[in-house]
């Protein structure tokens, strides 16, 4: 099992907050590009999900911020739940957008024989599926910066310590009782994580606000939809 440190850059936008965007599987920071939230960012620019906790804590302290917002994609939602879990006094706002409670073992064993056969073939369609037909927006934005670069960069090593991480987490709703700001992003036509199971973690967080984001998919944070 791979368990290196995640390595973090500060941006200061001129705000007062300072929000961590955490990417999914098979991405990396840069999936956050057009993003424009009122917060200073703070970005996984190292990105290992083993020991993320210990590596954020880490650059928090260093940093002398005391409160943070998170915001977890895909992958990312579970990294975020885990912090936000253990370190209630420090979280602000916990953002969970294409979450669900679990993966099932068996389907992440698919996926990593597939990756093993044909990793660039396996990633051309994951991505595809990521995003819905009406989110033509979206797809064309990802196509024209990260797809190519995603596929020819990404490491079968690094995908791999990807899916044993999530081969062994899971979204405990319980645990986020402490966080009083909870906000929950699902597409409605995402291919990818359970719409059902998305709604469930918030049925179980009576703090919890859930938007779901007609006509989008996985990926819906790329389309103007969202941010509005």
């Amino acid at each position: 099992m791979i368990s290196r440190a995640s390595k973090f850059k500060l941006f200061n936008r001129g705000f007062q907050k300072t929000i961590i965007l955490i990417p999914g599987w098979a991405s990396d920071y840069r999936i956050f590009n057009t993003l424009d939230l009122n917060y200073n960012y703070l970005l996984p620019v190292e990105f290992y999900p083993f020991n993320f906790e210990r590596d954020l804590k880490g650059i928090l302290d260093r940093e002398s911020i005391d409160k943070i917002s998170l915001f977890g994609w895909s992958m990312g939602g579970f990294l975020a739940s885990h912090f936000a879990s253990k370190n209630t006094d420090r979280v602000d706002e916990l953002i969970l957008v294409s979450v669900q409670k679990k993966f099932k073992p068996q389907l992440l064993q698919d996926i990593k024989l597939k990756l093993k056969q044909n990793k660039r073939a396996f990633l051309y369609k994951l991505y595809f599926n990521c995003f819905s037909k009406e989110d033509e927006e979206g797809l064309s934005w990802f196509k024209g910066h990260l797809l190519m670069s995603y596929i020819d960069e990404l490491k079968l090593e690094d995908l791999l310590c990807g899916l044993d991480y999530l081969s062994v987490t899971q979204i405990n709703p319980e645990s986020l009782a402490g966080i009083k700001r909870i906000r929950i992003f699902h597409g409605q036509d995402d291919k990818i994580a359970s719409l059902d199971e998305a709604h469930q973690i918030k049925l179980e967080l009576s703090q919890a606000e859930f938007i779901c984001l007609s006509g989008l998919g996985h990926n819906p944070f790329l389309n103007q939809q969202f941010k509005k």
